[in-house]
């Protein structure tokens, strides 16, 4: 009976799914005969009762608790040796769904109840306060909502309680202040309400306390100034006010976080005496005033100091050098100006912090020449901004000692003198950030040096000379900022062949001269293009058409000259079109109505004829066309004179007509061609793949191949098809079988698609086609199937998702099946003509051979670029739900950048092994956010522990395995960016992947190619 109330609830809503568990738990502990007595029954009878409140078990955790154990061998239980009475209970990270049962209160000798990081919901069961031995209780990362008991005071002899991460509401109970042996109390990210309550201070025993993230309100109680053992404070994001003068006597405190928070008041002069034990300080974001007390000096234990986005002013004075293991500094956004010669004299105290790895002292009013010991700073240093203050002077040369750093923010100062060429020496730079200074002398070449640079802005200051074509060397650059300067010469074309530039080139406000290379279309992935100013002249290149990610264009204030380009009307994302101030000339091309344009400017040009009166051309605050003698018509708003009558409305009927009838003509002869190849294609195979043996291949052999179609054959079934694994007799060969759900609306176009996309194309890591068959079956049905070469391994979504999946997976495997797809996409969007886009990238369509290499099929959505195959027709949602690109939902065409966000998921998928319809993944929260969120610490905390678990013995390599999976995740948040011009270059995902794998083959002790289960 028990199972067919469970099967009941299933198909319930949650409340009524809850009380099916309710009443399947007392039927059932009417019908179970245990073979167990006394008190121990209890305890077995009440595991029982938690098991059936278990909606889900994906990892089938509690398959062990049945008869044939005893259950205090039950996985995740623990019993005292003498009564043999539970006493642990431990499932955390489990991904357990359901409820927990009330019927917990019944095992009364449980000291720890530990099921944190599970999606368990409903209420915390009140009957927990019959736990009067219980001494940690953590249900944290789960789903409880409601509020927190009231009774739980009687657990009295409760040490920790770890409620975060739920959705508990309500304000904190009085009763809790009952629980005198309580010292760790972590209550962050509910949605608690009523301030932090004053009796908590009753609970002197307290050592770590955390009400993070939850909209409190009210302010600090003094009365906390009764925890003489506090150690850590958590209280960043409540909304709090008021000071933090109670915590001024706790001595022992090491970690206070209170950020983001509207506290007032000033910190006392002798701050760092109060807080001898102080590790991390954070109180960014506050409204705190005052000097910043010299006396932190003294807390010589700090690593992490946060006072950001105050209102701190007065000289700088603390000695950094007494904070040797300090690791971050964040100081900006203050007041710290006094204008004394040695204001920057902190830095050089800066020398002996060997840790430091981030420096941010930016906007915050400081004045002075930047000193030379800046240079002197830790080689970890990855970080710096001492940007938007009042600097000035030369940079120093041994600015190129910070061998470490990642981003340098200098903008928006006083610098003066030349760009130091010792830059070039920063290897690691990915972000140089020069602009609004007042630098003169050119651009150093050295700046080629900087391979993984993707952000250079130098716009705004007095640089001149010429564009250094080493810059063309940066091939990891995304954008480029030199306007507003005096550079002149001509453009590199180095610079352009830079195909990784997605997001800006501006090149503005120059004295640059000589026609736009050609090499300009090479930047298919650029967003945002900007010549304006300078004295550039010839022909708008042609080229340009081939940037189809433009959505910003601007040639203003040039030389150009002839007519526009009818290229750029492939330009089909241009929302910005700017070529006024020119000497352009001709008709307004058609095309441009066409376009989704937002704002267009032609003026002072030489364009003649009559302007049109759709798309942009209708909105007089969108359109510019003054300065243009010759044009004529366009909407009244636009105030041009009438164009001319002509005799083409004369014309128009008979052309009308000529086009009926041509079409007419054209659409019968299709009809009887198409009629004709389908009656003489029945039983003949598709020419383009006639392949190796199969020279023919009829529905009856593929019948017989498949023993009939049979259930016990079929590998695979799709909504517009069904995949049989099928052997042929003649050489006892096997293959994969797709038969096409012809019934089914798209799946013959789908059948068309893959054969156009596979009949010219190899490549190790491409499904290879053997033949088709286009035939009719024993009914007088249409039969289209394809026939591949079969996949032993079976699908990546079958490793991944099986019940045994990724823990037969280990790192290197996993990187040399992405680099395997990588190198697919590679092939058909780079390599192929016309490139291929594949449309639908998903594990199910990652198929593993006996080696585990990697081969992408089901190329049935493919879309091949250039061609008008399919371009017009509607194949509803491109892709799957999930991984299918966001651009895709709005309408856009399919593009090799869709590939990338679907590749990008792929890539958090197999790392994570989420989906990325899983059901964690709501209310706003995509797979892509789930991970990105954990960059760049908490890597670990998303990876798949399975994944972990091989290297978990070896401490050694440990750490580099977790950087390894880190560069991987980040690769994969790279490429599902929401934006397609953002998302990594593939041929850069190869590159980056390619290194990783060496680092992996390189990590000595580690056996990766343990032998794989058959």
């Amino acid at each position: 009976m028990s199972s067919k109330l469970s099967l009941t609830c299933l198909s319930s809503s949650s409340h009524i799914q809850f009380f099916c568990y309710v009443l399947a738990i007392f039927v059932t502990s009417t019908s179970i005969s245990p073979s167990y007595a006394g008190e121990n029954e209890t305890d077995y009878q009440t595991l029982f009762n938690i098991k059936l409140m278990i909606t889900h078990d994906p990892h089938g955790a509690l398959t062990s608790w049945n008869n044939s154990l005893h259950f205090c061998n039950w996985t995740g239980v623990t019993c005292g040796k003498r009564h043999r009475r539970v006493t642990y209970l431990v499932l955390n990270s489990l991904g357990l769904e359901g409820y927990l049962s009330p019927h917990v209160g019944n095992l009364s000798f449980l000291r720890v109840l530990h099921l944190g990081n599970n999606s368990l919901q409903g209420a915390i069961p009140h009957e927990l306060d019959r736990l009067s031995r219980l001494r940690s209780l953590y249900l944290y990362q789960n789903k409880f909502n409601g509020v927190i008991p009231a009774n739980i005071s009687s657990c009295f002899n409760l040490e920790r309680i770890g409620l975060s991460y739920n959705e508990l509401v309500g304000s904190i109970p009085k009763e809790i202040s009952y629980l005198s042996k309580l010292t760790f109390l972590s209550l962050p990210y509910n949605k608690l309400t009523g301030g932090i309550p004053p009796f908590l201070g009753n609970i002197s025993s307290m050592n770590m306390f955390s009400v993070a993230g939850n909209p409190l309100g009210g302010s600090i109680p003094d009365t906390l100034s009764n925890w003489k053992t506090i150690k850590e404070i958590y209280c960043s994001h409540c909304n709090l006010s008021g000071t933090i003068d109670s915590l001024y006597n706790l001595s022992l405190l090491t970690n206070i976080y209170c950020t983001n928070n509207q506290l007032t008041g000033s910190l006392p002069l002798a701050v760092g005496a109060m807080f001898p034990h102080l590790v991390s300080l954070l109180l960014w974001h506050n409204k705190l005033t005052g000097p910043l007390p010299p006396s932190i000096s003294n807390c010589s234990r700090l690593t992490n100091l946060q006072m950001n986005q105050n209102n701190f002013s007065g000289k700088l004075r603390i000695d950094f050098s007494k904070l040797k293991d300090i690791y971050f500094i964040s100081i900006g956004s203050n007041n710290f100006g006094s204008k004394e010669l040695d204001e920057l004299k902190f830095i050089s105290s800066m020398k002996n912090c060997t840790e430091l790895e981030i420096v941010d002292l930016s906007d915050s009013n400081f004045q002075g020449v930047l000193p030379r010991s800046i240079g002197n700073l830790s080689n970890k240093l990855h970080y710096l901004s001492l940007e938007q203050n009042q600097l000035h002077g030369s940079l120093p040369i041994s600015i190129g000692n910070l061998v470490g750093l990642s981003s340098l923010y200098l903008a928006n100062n006083h610098f003066t003198g030349s760009i130091p060429s010792t830059i070039g020496n920063l290897q690691k730079l990915q972000v140089l950030s020069l602009h609004k200074n007042q630098l003169s002398g050119t651009i150093p070449d050295a700046m080629g040096n900087l391979s993984l640079l993707n952000t250079l802005s130098l716009f705004s200051n007095k640089l001149e000379g010429v564009i250094p074509s080493s810059l063309g060397n940066c091939h990891r650059m995304l954008e480029l900022y030199v306007n507003d300067n005096k550079l002149n010469g001509k453009i590199p074309t180095k610079l352009l062949q830079v195909s990784s530039l997605s997001i800006t080139l501006n090149l503005s406000q120059n004295n640059l001269h000589g026609s736009v290379p050609t090499e300009v279309g090479d930047l298919k992935m650029l967003t945002t293009l900007d010549f304006s100013y300078n004295n550039l002249s010839g022909n708008i290149p042609s080229s340009l058409g081939d940037c189809g990610s433009l959505s910003s264009l601007s040639l203003k204030g040039n030389l150009f000259q002839g007519m526009i380009p009818s290229s750029l009307s492939s330009l089909k994302g241009l929302l910005e079109l700017d070529i006024s101030y020119n000497n352009l000339s001709g008709r307004i091309p058609k095309f441009l109505e066409e376009l989704k344009l937002e704002h267009l400017n032609m003026s002072y040009n030489d364009f003649e004829g009559e302007v049109p009166t759709v798309g942009v051309f209708t909105n007089e605050s969108a359109f510019s066309g003054m300065g243009n003698s010759r044009l004529c018509g366009g909407i009244i708003e636009l105030g041009l004179p009438k164009c001319k009558e002509t005799n083409k409305h004369k014309r128009k009927f008979p052309v009308f007509v000529i086009v009926i009838l041509i079409a007419s003509t054209l659409f019968t002869i299709i009809y009887l061609a198409y009629a004709l190849c389908k009656k003489r294609s029945t039983n003949k195979l598709s020419p383009s793949l006639m392949n190796e043996g199969f020279v023919t291949i009829s529905y009856n052999q593929l019948l017989k191949a498949t023993n009939g179609f049979s259930e016990a054959n079929l590998i695979g079934n799709g909504g517009s098809s069904s995949v049989y694994k099928g052997i042929f007799n003649e050489d006892d060969r096997f293959v994969a079988v797709k038969v096409l759900h012809l019934q089914n609306q798209g799946a013959e176009r789908s059948f068309f698609r893959e054969c156009e996309a596979l009949q010219n194309i190899r490549h190790r890591n491409l499904l290879k086609i053997i033949t088709s068959c286009s035939s009719i079956d024993f009914q007088g049905n249409d039969f289209k199937a394809l026939v591949y070469e079969f996949m032993p391994k079976g699908s990546l979504h079958d490793w991944l998702h099986s019940s045994d999946g990724t823990s037969r997976l280990n790192l290197l495997q996993i990187t040399n099946i992405l680099i395997d797809v990588a190198s697919a996409l590679d092939y058909i969007h780079n390599y192929c003509l016309p490139p291929i886009v594949h449309g639908d990238l998903k594990p199910s369509n990652i198929l593993l051979n006996d080696d585990m290499v990697a081969h992408v099929g089901d190329f049935g959505l493919a879309r091949l670029l250039g061609t008008t195959s399919y371009q017009n027709s509607s194949i509803g949602i491109r892709g799957t739900i999930g991984y299918a690109a966001p651009e895709y939902g709005l309408g856009n065409e399919m593009t090799s950048s869709g590939d990338i966000y679907s590749f990008g998921i792929l890539i958090l998928e197999v790392l994570t092994r989420k989906r990325p319809t899983d059901d964690i993944l709501k209310e706003g929260l995509s797979l892509h956010k789930f991970a990105s969120m954990a960059l760049p610490n908490h890597v670990i905390d998303v990876i798949n522990v399975d994944i972990l678990k091989v290297y978990q013995e070896n401490e050694t390599n440990i750490e580099k395995i977790k950087e390894c999976l880190a560069s991987i995740i980040k690769i994969g948040v790279s490429c599902s960016l929401y934006s397609p011009q953002q998302r990594m270059n593939i041929k850069n995902v190869i590159h980056e992947l390619q290194h990783i794998l060496n680092t992996l083959q390189n990590i000595e002790g580690i056996v990766f190619n343990a032998k794989l289960p058959s």
